[in-house]
């Protein structure tokens, strides 16, 4: 909107994607920091007795009761007025972006709304696990459909991409007719969006457990798709990647972004001022994958996320090993003191600071990693 307007009357530089990215990276931050405090009081006296702390997390925890949640309205907030003032309107995919973020937010407001009214303590006091994972499928085949739509002719329809020199072309791989239609492997390519946007918002959810850490982890990956953007909107950069340049809406987005992470966690650093809640956890997450399938950097994505990934995975894993052993000898057992991994490093007597610090470290070696294939996997 507004980089439209300077651009007309004479501001070119506005058309620079890394302009773009820095005015809106000072905007969000700047709302964050501005607001933040009066956001805190609001939530504060509209949810009384704030968030209720599940049962099933360590007792150190209970501390926590009474903070306010729902914290990623305002992040949400945040970046969506700073990506209207600064990305190109013209273009479809930063819209895209910003659906994935509204989408997943909504369904995140869902779940915050049900916990905070009802002041259970039981883990599944939200939206049942079927419920919500339903919800995500219809947002990912939504935004799948519209991702397939912004690629350019030269990219198979319906395609993955394993960097710049391998592709599938699903859609191209013609398995039976249907009543003479064509049934193509074309389906495939929801499932893998599936597998990458809605893995992604889980991913963030479940790390969204310790003051601070989401936050920390969720930059490192931040960083490594801005490179991964830079190298698919300029040629000869990067051999790893795509050239796309539609996806130059993108900087104004992600700056967006990245202020308002970075402005959330000035109070959600321990101790936590107010909680993140799954309203802002599953949109960042919803976003992150989708802004990885317009860059056809989901491969990336996913090691760069790779802490995020482990914690994921072992709340899994936890979960299926107790239902198995219970199944076979009727005492369920277990991996992990207690899951998500955070929490057993929790029982383990680790500070809660440690852990978050530990895991932001690990967080930028996976994303290190993720750069070194960037440029030459």
């Amino acid at each position: 909107m507004l980089t439209d307007f300077l651009i007309g009357h004479g501001f070119n530089f506005f058309a620079s994607g890394w302009t773009q990215f820095a005015a809106a990276f000072g905007m969000a931050f700047m709302i964050m920091i501005v607001f933040g405090r009066s956001f805190i009081r609001f939530m504060h006296k509209i949810q009384g007795k704030g968030q209720p702390i599940s049962e099933n997390v360590p007792l150190q925890h209970r501390k926590k009761a009474g903070t306010p949640s729902m914290g990623g309205i305002l992040i949400l907030i945040a970046i969506f007025v700073a990506s209207l003032l600064f990305m190109p309107m013209h273009n479809a995919t930063g819209w895209i972006a910003l659906t994935s973020l509204l989408m997943f937010g909504a369904i995140g407001f869902a779940d915050d709304y049900k916990k905070i009214s009802s002041q259970s303590k039981k883990a599944s006091n939200g939206l049942t696990p079927s419920m919500r994972l339903a919800l995500e499928a219809v947002c990912v085949v939504i935004l799948a459909y519209f991702i397939n739509r912004t690629m350019p002719g030269y990219v198979p329809s319906l395609s993955i991409v394993l960097g710049s020199s391998i592709e599938l072309p699903l859609n191209a791989w013609h398995l039976c007719d249907v009543f003479g239609f064509p049934l193509t492997l074309g389906f495939l390519y929801y499932v893998f969006a599936y597998f990458v946007i809605c893995g992604s918002a889980n991913a963030t959810n479940i790390t969204d457990g310790l003051d601070g850490m989401l936050s920390k982890l969720y930059l490192p990956v931040l960083i490594v798709l801005v490179v991964a953007l830079y190298g698919s909107t300029r040629t000869g950069f990067m051999d790893a990647v795509i050239f796309l340049p539609e996806t130059n809406a993108l900087y104004g987005v992600l700056g967006a972004a990245f202020g308002a992470v970075l402005g959330f966690l000035w109070f959600n650093a321990r101790p936590a001022t107010i909680f993140m809640g799954d309203v802002g956890s599953l949109a960042l997450g919803g976003f992150m994958g989708t802004v990885a399938m317009l860059l056809k950097s989901e491969i990336i994505m996913g090691v760069a996320a790779g802490m995020m990934v482990l914690i994921l995975l072992s709340s899994f894993t936890q979960t299926m090993y107790f239902k198995i052993t219970r199944k076979i000898t009727g005492n369920g057992k277990r991996i992990f003191l207690r899951a998500p991994l955070h929490h057993h490093f929790e029982e383990l007597g680790w500070d809660e600071t440690k852990i978050v610090d530990r895991f932001f470290i690990i967080s930028v070696l996976f994303s290190g990693l993720a750069l070194v294939l960037l440029k030459f996997a």
